[in-house]
């Protein structure tokens, strides 16, 4: 087919993306941009998803992609209430002073 991207191609940046989030939660000790991180993650499994299925013509990593964003947004929203609730009883999001969960 003319004019179709390979492949190759949505991989590539599928796994930069996905070095890119590993890299973050690795580095970063802020606890959002750790959260963002492993969204960017998520994004980058979701894009290597749909590229297989649209390649091999099923659905099956699109309704994958569907599950996937689902948990994401879970996720999400219980990671912003506990690092709300931290926050206010720590007044910090750092990633190395959460390692106590103490009063």
């Amino acid at each position: 087919m003319e004019g179709t991207i390979p492949l190759s191609y949505y991989i590539a940046v599928s796994a930069i993306l996905f070095t890119m989030g590993a890299l973050g939660v690795l580095i970063r000790r802020n606890a959002l941009i750790v959260f963002m991180s492993i969204e960017l993650m998520l994004n980058a499994a979701n894009l290597a998803f749909v590229a297989f299925a649209r390649s091999y013509g099923v659905l099956t990593g699109q309704i994958f992609v569907f599950f996937v964003i689902t948990v994401a947004a879970a996720e999400v929203a219980v990671g912003l209430a506990l690092i709300v609730a931290i926050f206010r009883s720590k007044h910090s999001i750092d990633v190395d002073q959460m390692s106590s969960l103490k009063g």
